[in-house]
């Protein structure tokens, strides 16, 4: 038999939906792997027992917002507490100091 259509199919898979559309009606389902998010964010203020370094204008947004701040460690919280009364927070300290070349 000759083959009059002007299509080849070259090792078609016969497996997938796609390769005989008129067989019936389905759903092709293409797979997504799984993958988890982490954020690094608590909003509980008083874990760590620390004051962080935050810019001043991103505070005082907050406080307007409600939106958290990020420190120069990384920790994300929203500021709820006077930080005068912790300890400034090691890493924000030698990250601030750093950048200002001491």
């Amino acid at each position: 038999m000759i083959n009059d259509s002007p299509y080849e199919f070259l090792d078609a898979d016969t497996s997938s939906p796609l390769s005989d559309p008129d067989a019936g009606t389905g759903t092709a389902v293409l797979e997504r792997p799984e993958t988890k998010e982490e954020t690094r964010r608590s909003d509980d203020g008083d874990a760590d027992r620390f004051a962080h370094y935050v810019s001043r204008d991103r505070i005082a947004e907050s406080q307007m917002t409600g939106r958290p701040v990020v420190a120069l460690c990384g920790k994300v919280w929203v500021p709820k507490h006077d930080p005068s009364k912790y300890p400034v927070c090691p890493d924000c300290k030698r990250i601030y100091d750093e950048m200002r070349g001491w």
